[in-house]
């Protein structure tokens, strides 16, 4: 059996397990790649993803495969993110693919939309489903190649310096809230703001900004909202299973062997799974120190819910009548969530709001 075979047939952790993984790269060439981070160091969590990666490069290609993690704004601010890796100037980039709606509205179905896939739903469309396809197709354009690389899960609906009671209260809030979910609240009479996570807390501090979101408790705590903005608002509608993911360079990609070809698939699946894992266990506890600190929970209103869903729908129809790119993967996207909901409605979401009315 020759080494691509047994990468193939056994799968990388099984080849390690069974003490043929030396032979294997010690044919390789010694690499050294850059990868650029959406993210600022100081979030360990979402930015730690790509050292996570890089870690598990290096230690399954035994030393011989390494790529050195730069935080954003290290080399390029994170809104150039796509162009670099697209024109060579890093080998990789890991991010949230809906920052480059911008360039096409596509770049969002590949992270979340409002009312979405949830985590676990976006994991089976990529892997199980049609979704890694059609991203990937989509992305040629961009000489990129995508691997899913971490998901946050569902997050918080972000921090309000006053109380959101109903849908008029949107009108003319200046709202800091990433990707794609600034169209609905415009559409709602919001003020979108697309600024970097580490100038939130300024901005909501000083009210240039009326309420901003994030990720959740995790992160949020980190940032410190809660000392400026009190009400706590959920759930994070737009974001309901926001998935990063690692960008290469498409001609980078093609110069390497199949067995480096396999270890960065691995290294970033796993990466994949860690961050929600820590997002998942280290939330809870955030969430608690945060209303020991004063934050006040509060659910959206159910007009707030039921007019963003509208807006979401009409905008996702109008988008579907321009944008060729877009409708392509949105019509597959839309029919997995449909099944899926009709499955999660009897299983997951059933179970959930039982156990959760418990007093454990």
């Amino acid at each position: 059996m020759d080494r691509r075979s047994v990468i193939k047939q056994a799968g990388l952790a099984g080849v390690l397990a069974a003490g043929a993984a030396p032979a294997i790269v010690q044919a390789q060439a010694n690499i050294r790649w850059r990868l650029t981070s959406a993210f600022p160091k100081a979030l360990d969590t979402i930015y730690g993803a790509a050292e996570v990666f890089s870690r598990h490069v290096k230690e399954l290609s035994g030393g011989k495969f390494e790529i050195s993690v730069h935080a954003a704004g290290e080399i390029v601010p994170t809104p150039g993110l796509v162009d670099a890796v697209q024109n060579g100037t890093v080998e990789m980039g890991h991010t949230a693919p809906y920052y480059y709606f911008g360039k096409d509205e596509t770049f969002a179905l590949g992270c979340a939309i409002p009312f979405g896939l949830n985590s676990r739903q976006m994991t089976a469309w990529q892997y199980e489903g049609n979704g890694l396809k059609l991203m990937r197709e989509f992305y040629k354009n961009y000489n990129i190649i995508s691997f899913p690389m971490g998901n946050t899960g569902a997050q918080m609906g972000g921090w309000f310096r006053k109380e959101i009671k109903g849908v008029n209260d949107l009108k003319g809030l200046k709202f800091r809230v990433g990707g794609f979910a600034g169209k609905v609240i415009e559409r709602l009479g919001g003020v979108p703001q697309n600024i970097p996570g580490g100038e939130i807390y300024t901005a909501l501090e000083k009210g240039t900004i009326d309420a901003a979101e994030w990720v959740g408790p995790y992160d949020d705590l980190k940032l410190g909202f809660y000392k400026v903005a009190k009400n706590y608002h959920y759930p994070g509608w737009w974001e309901g299973g926001p998935q990063l993911d690692l960008f290469i360079n498409t001609k980078a990609y093609d110069t390497l062997t199949p067995e480096y070809k396999a270890i960065i698939e691995n290294a970033a699946a796993y990466a994949h799974t860690d961050m929600q894992a820590k997002y998942d266990a280290r939330n809870p506890n955030a969430l608690k120190q945060l209303v020991g600190s004063g934050a006040k929970l509060v659910a959206f209103p159910k007009d707030v819910m039921e007019a963003s869903f509208k807006e979401s729908m009409a905008l996702y129809s109008e988008i579907s009548a321009k944008n060729p790119n877009w409708k392509k993967v949105y019509d597959d996207y839309a029919k997995f969530r449909a099944d899926s909901n009709v499955w999660f409605r009897f299983t997951e979401a059933r179970f959930d709001s039982f156990m959760q009315a418990q007093k454990l």
